[in-house]
């Protein structure tokens, strides 16, 4: 049995669970009711986890407010059942997702949820000092299409067992997100246009009104509003990505986890907000290719009207993680995710790294060993091609056993432009401000997948990371076990002064460009400090793709 396994077993780390081995919690019934600043909330407590769910966090995004920023929320009279989840937000479910939803999913959908440890909320009985827990707040992925707060992996007890009060939220997706259309610039009032107000980017709005909210409510929870973590994968950690260069983030977290969250524009770029911004197809213009599509033509009150009662199922019609892999004919009618505003969303996070904009805060960074790549090419020679001179170095680092597989090469070189070498260049600009950053490779692979997955692919790492293996997986060992237990810990004392080591686990070294140092969640020894062992590819990732992809 391996070292790492071995010494865990000792410890006894596997068979018990690390709440078990907090303080004893008091024998008074837990605090299952808080106010906050709409109104009474009635939660649910169970094992030293108090859960709140469902908490309405903005008004229902339904009937004239589609389309526009969270509106407020209506003070409610009496007390609030917070036990069950609120709706997902509107969706077309994609069946092979890794995180399946809990519940059917509405535009009716700005919730969130939030788990605390059951002595952290104040008790207006006992006469005691406030706590000040630090908060981590959740942003799900599923590729600005799918995902939502209500699926079993993402739930957030093992976190609260820990001292950690997790807050999950859902943000609206798909056209209900990211869109434009003249008609919706034209109902700016002009003095509001002159001040550059937020336009389509309303699942980024969505993010800010919860953080916001966090910032006004968690004290009631027992949480520590100056002491936040933002937390996503997948389009969740390209959100805290973009929100970290989002003037309107400012001051709403302290540092952030960014897990498989892109960085660089290589999914094609992003679109500006009309066609005087730029000179690709606009968020605009590609509204109205969906308006025409739904037969509503012009740029008026009336075209606007007849969008907002567009039944929710069109509105997403065509979009989950499964159809955006398939090829689309005729005008783009989706932005693809955000869109550069020159308010909320000024550009792509490369850019804002590169320039010095970006909210400068302690970071964990980094991906799956078999994350998501895509390639369109049909040769090795075309794969190739973009390397030029270098093509025969490019095939020598990615197809040493020159197999001359195009898919498998191609799969891994995507990976590296998508995911890899965006993940390291967001790395060394934040070390270079002086920042400290921990970069990370995920390796391991559950039991069960072994002999199925060619490494751990995209969001495998959740389960671990939750502590929620069983919601996910029927079979597991004792490395599965003792994995889930040292990626949580790493991300709970993070969370908790802003530096992932202690608690015996290894020490993750900090990364620098000269170092390129990085934690391995390795299948067989572990967590293991080393150099990225792919540091030639992304060498010639960044010298060759990244400038072509750029321009």
């Amino acid at each position: 049995m391996q070292r790492w396994l071995k010494g865990l077993l000792t410890l006894g780390l596997l068979a018990t669970p690390l709440w078990a081995w907090a303080q004893a919690a008091s024998s008074d019934p837990a605090v299952t009711r808080v106010d906050i600043d709409t109104g009474a909330l009635q939660g649910r407590s169970a094992l030293d986890v108090t859960a709140f769910k469902g908490i309405p966090y903005a008004a229902a995004p339904t009937g004239d407010n589609r389309w526009r920023p969270p509106q407020p929320v209506s003070p409610w009279q009496g007390v609030r059942q917070a036990t069950r989840f609120g709706p997902d937000c509107m969706q077309r479910p994609d069946p092979s997702d890794a995180a399946p939803l809990g519940v059917t999913p509405s535009e009716d959908c700005l919730y969130l949820n939030v788990w605390a440890p059951a002595d952290a909320i104040p008790d207006p009985r006992v006469d005691r000092a406030p706590t000040d827990h630090p908060v981590l707040v959740w942003i799900h992925g599923g590729g600005y299409v799918n995902g939502g707060t209500s699926t079993p992996v993402y739930d957030g007890s093992a976190f609260a067992r820990d001292g950690v009060i997790l807050v999950s939220l859902n943000y609206r997706l798909g056209r209900f997100g990211f869109f434009a259309h003249p008609a919706l610039s034209h109902e700016q009032p002009s003095n509001q246009v002159q001040q550059r107000a937020p336009l389509g980017n309303y699942a980024i709005m969505d993010q800010l009104a919860a953080l916001n909210w966090v910032q006004r409510n968690i004290g009631a929870f027992g949480g520590d509003a100056a002491n936040v973590t933002l937390m996503g994968e997948s389009a969740g950690g390209a959100s805290v990505l973009d929100l970290t260069g989002s003037p309107a983030a400012r001051g709403l977290f302290q540092r952030a986890v960014v897990m498989s969250g892109g960085g660089r524009a290589l999914m094609g770029p992003m679109p500006a907000l009309s066609a005087d911004q730029g000179d690709l197809p606009s968020a605009e213009s590609i509204g109205e290719a969906f308006a025409h599509q739904q037969g509503i033509e012009g740029q008026g009150a009336d075209a606007l009207a007849a969008l907002r009662h567009l039944p929710a199922e069109q509105v997403v019609n065509g979009l989950n993680m499964q159809s955006l892999m398939t090829p689309q004919e005729g005008p783009s009618t989706w932005t693809g995710g955000p869109i550069r505003d020159g308010n909320l969303v000024s550009g792509e996070p490369e850019g804002i790294y590169q320039a010095g904009l970006a909210q400068h805060v302690p970071m964990m960074i980094g991906t799956t060993d078999a994350d998501l790549g895509f390639s369109s090419a049909d040769s090795m020679d075309t794969l190739l091609a973009p390397f030029g001179e270098d093509a025969d170095r490019a095939r020598a680092l990615y197809d040493a056993e020159g197999s001359g597989d195009v898919q498998r090469v191609g799969r891994a070189i995507g990976m590296d432009r998508m995911m890899t070498e965006p993940a390291r260049f967001i790395a060394d600009h934040l070390a270079a401000s002086g920042e400290p950053v921990w970069r990370y490779r995920f390796s391991h692979v559950a039991l069960e997948a072994r002999d199925q997955w060619p490494g751990a692919v995209h969001a495998s790492e959740l389960p671990y990371l939750f502590r929620t293996l069983e919601s996910r997986y029927d079979r597991l060992d004792d490395s599965d076990r003792a994995m889930a237990w040292q990626l949580h810990r790493y991300v709970v004392n993070f969370a908790r002064d802003g530096n992932p080591n202690g608690g015996g686990a290894p020490t993750w070294p900090l990364h620098t460009p000269l170092s390129n140092l990085m934690m391995d969640f390795t299948q067989k020894a572990g967590p293991v400090a080393r150099q990225d062992p792919g540091q030639a590819q992304l060498d010639l990732i960044e010298q060759h793709l990244t400038p072509v992809l750029d321009h």
